[in-house]
């Protein structure tokens, strides 16, 4: 029972981060994405993993102006979502997409196997056949 009112309550958590991030007007914030949201069993803790569009000098200026928001969210959230108290909210770079663009890379630099004429499959177990059955 208490695991799925954490996960309730974590997927309201997300929506109501995405539409707050969205709304700031920090000119420090670039693209950023909320991607997912941890929450402590107790509701009192979340982290906030976001992923940030551009070079790592946007993506550490972005990690700083959501980490001085953060009392302004936090607000926002006690405001929007009836909690006993407001959990305190950590932000982490989320790098995963990153990560999954670098394995697609390296699966794509794979060589592929010529392709097999099925013909030529066709006739080698046709003379495999044949040779037991001798």
């Amino acid at each position: 029972m208490v695991n799925h009112r954490v996960g309730r309550v974590r997927e309201q958590l997300q929506r109501e981060l995405s539409e707050i991030v969205g709304r700031l007007k920090d000119p420090r914030l670039g693209f950023v994405t909320v991607m997912d949201v941890e929450l402590s069993k107790d509701l009192h803790y979340a982290t906030m993993y976001v992923s940030v569009l551009g070079n790592e000098a946007a993506q550490q200026e972005a990690i700083e102006a959501l980490e001085s928001a953060l009392g302004f969210i936090r607000r926002e959230i006690a405001q929007r979502i009836r909690l006993r108290q407001a959990p305190e909210i950590a932000v982490q770079y989320d790098d995963t997409s990153e990560r999954a663009s670098r394995v697609n890379a390296l699966i794509d630099s794979i060589p592929r196997p010529q392709e097999v004429d099925a013909a030529a499959v066709a006739d080698s177990m046709a003379r495999e056949d044949e040779s037991q059955s001798t």
